[in-house]
């Protein structure tokens, strides 16, 4: 399994990613939502992988919930990095934004999503087909 490291600019928020795929074979998803437009978010998971994030100050990260309200964003407040963005179901599932990856280069082509169509049930019925179903936060 490829293991793809990254963070946040200052280092206060690290994550490390299991992908059961080349990083070549995975192509991050552009939401189209403001939120993450602003951001120039791209969002890469693996239903089959693994997402860590390691938190160094808790009261230096800031989680943000937006659009219908579903699931937290999380940006460091030191250095504004969008690092990921998560959804506690029946288990906390994640997803991390390429861009804070530092292998992020190797990824395929970008594929833009509209998830602002989809309701609230549509929304975390494809995220838990989706995104890391195997997430550990830890620091908070």
């Amino acid at each position: 399994m490829p293991e793809l490291t990254g963070g946040c600019h200052c280092g206060n928020i690290a994550v490390t990613v299991l992908l059961t795929a080349a990083p070549e074979a995975c192509r991050p998803r552009t939401c189209d939502c403001d939120f993450c437009r602003k951001h120039g978010a791209a969002w890469v998971s693996d239903p089959q992988g693994s997402l860590r994030i390691r938190i160094g100050v808790g009261t230096e990260v800031q989680g943000y919930r937006q659009g219908a309200a579903i699931a937290e964003m999380l940006l460091c407040r030191r250095c504004g990095v969008l690092i990921a963005a998560l959804w506690q179901g029946q288990r906390l599932y994640g997803v991390v934004n390429a861009t804070a990856l530092a292998a992020n280069d190797r990824f395929g082509a970008t594929v833009p999503v509209s998830p602002k169509q989809l309701s609230a049930q549509e929304k975390t019925s494809r995220w838990q087909s989706l995104w890391f179903a195997d997430v550990e936060v830890s620091g908070r």
